[in-house]
């Protein structure tokens, strides 16, 4: 089962609006999902992901300061304000799946040999070993 997470990354401000103080005016999103398959030795974890940024805005309501804001409710805002939260999850989901089950691949080329996974072992040698040369040392100079 996929595991579906929102958060916000960033979010700009404007210093003042009006009377207002630090009026965000955009939100830089991310959705996250991840699915683990098999157990033990053949677990995998597969994810995808989408980001985004909304803009909002001056408030023209009630306001919130900056300090009290949660993440869930400029979330709230972003799904308000164009970002569709169907549309981009079924996106990350559809990019987990494709990597469990890849719509395309790209096999070997049949004309080809297939690859070795272990190179041929060399022909041993033996060794020859040669003797060390005398040092020469002219200590008359």
């Amino acid at each position: 089962m996929i595991t579906i997470s929102w958060i916000i990354e960033r979010l700009l401000v404007k210093p003042t609006e009006g009377s207002l103080t630090d009026v965000v005016i955009t939100a830089d999103w991310r959705c996250n999902g991840v699915e683990t398959t098999g157990t033990g030795d053949d677990e995998k974890t597969y994810s995808g992901t989408c980001y985004g940024s909304a803009s909002f805005a001056p408030p023209t309501g009630s306001f919130t300061p900056y300090k009290d804001l949660t993440e869930a409710q400029v979330l709230g805002w972003c799904f308000a304000n164009g970002v569709d939260k169907t549309a981009i999850e079924a996106n990350v989901s559809a990019q987990i799946a494709d990597q469990i089950n890849p719509p395309v691949i790209a096999p070997p080329l049949p004309w080809l040999p297939p690859e070795m996974i272990v190179p041929p072992m060399l022909p041993q040698v033996e060794p020859v070993l040669v003797a060390d040369q005398p040092v020469v040392s002219d200590t008359a100079a």
